[in-house]
């Protein structure tokens, strides 16, 4: 993957050396911290096990500190991120909107978030309410050894979906999905709709790519094929035959491997948003 012609995103909180203060740092109990390990590995909504586990904690305060200049792993995820504000500056540009970009955080073990207390054993993941993506970087050693899906462009893609969901949240989409799921007639139908709101972040994710690639060359040989076995290796079904050795289709919250693939290739051969819609199309 070649970032040289990319800038460095100016919106990354480095958290990784601080420690809570005020609120309850760190008060999230076993059973919690149980959840958010489903949760990783079942495809959970983290937003949703953070509130659980613990209140708002917006009145918290958390010491953020310059990324070294040394810390190549975190250059390089500012990179990428900067990457995602100049595509969808000019795609909302394109439609006459202003695109407000999000704050990337890196944090180790806890922080507090205005979703709940996070913590590294969700994965990734995007907050509505502070309009950040938080991530610990130790997932990446995770995706490479536990999932077998090691490379730069992997862990890119990761990024690229929790802004997509950033842009679901911007576009209304995100609020619609909950009030669906709300309405739902039964679990089952309450999950396919977070199905198609993730399979959405990866269409996103694609989008991204196909535009970064398109202006700044960014991609190299077997960059896509790094994208596809992250996809592959983070779809319901496999997780779910990782860990119990059998897949459950109606608990599956972000879609199956290859709807994970297909989604992400979707945007990424075409580039359009309206190629996105994963919510008008009767077979995912």
């Amino acid at each position: 993957m070649r970032l040289e012609d990319e800038r460095e995103s100016t919106n990354v909180e480095d958290r990784r050396g601080s420690r809570m203060t005020g609120g309850r740092a760190g008060g999230i109990g076993l059973g919690t911290i149980a959840l958010a390990l489903v949760a990783m590995y079942f495809g959970v909504d983290p937003a949703v096990v953070l509130n659980m586990g613990q209140g708002l904690q917006q009145n918290s305060q958390v010491e953020s500190q310059p990324i070294p200049n040394d810390d190549v792993e975190a250059k390089f995820v500012a990179k990428v991120l900067g990457s995602t504000e100049s595509t969808w500056s000019k795609i909302f540009q394109n439609a006459g909107q202003q695109y407000p970009a999000p704050t990337l955080v890196l944090f180790r073990g806890a922080t507090p978030t205005a979703c709940g207390t996070g913590q590294s054993a969700m994965g990734p993941f995007y907050c509505p309410g502070d309009q950040k993506v938080y991530i610990d970087l130790a997932f990446y050693d995770e995706m490479k050894n536990r999932f077998n899906a090691p490379g730069d462009f992997a862990q890119a893609y990761v990024i690229a979906h929790e802004v997509g969901h950033h842009i679901q949240h911007l576009t209304g989409v995100s609020d619609k999905v909950q009030q669906a799921r709300q309405s739902a007639r039964s679990e089952a139908q309450a999950n396919q709709y977070s199905v198609r709101l993730e399979l959405q972040a990866d269409c996103y994710a694609g989008v991204w790519a196909h535009h970064a690639d398109g202006a700044n060359r960014i991609l190299e040989p077997g960059d896509v094929e790094e994208a596809m076995r992250a996809a592959a290796a983070i779809g319901d079904d496999a997780l779910q035959k990782q860990a119990q050795g059998y897949a459950v289709p109606d608990s599956f919250t972000h879609g199956t491997s290859q709807q994970r693939m297909r989604w992400f290739n979707q945007g990424l051969t075409t580039g359009d948003i309206r190629k996105c819609d994963t919510f008008s199309v009767a077979t995912i």
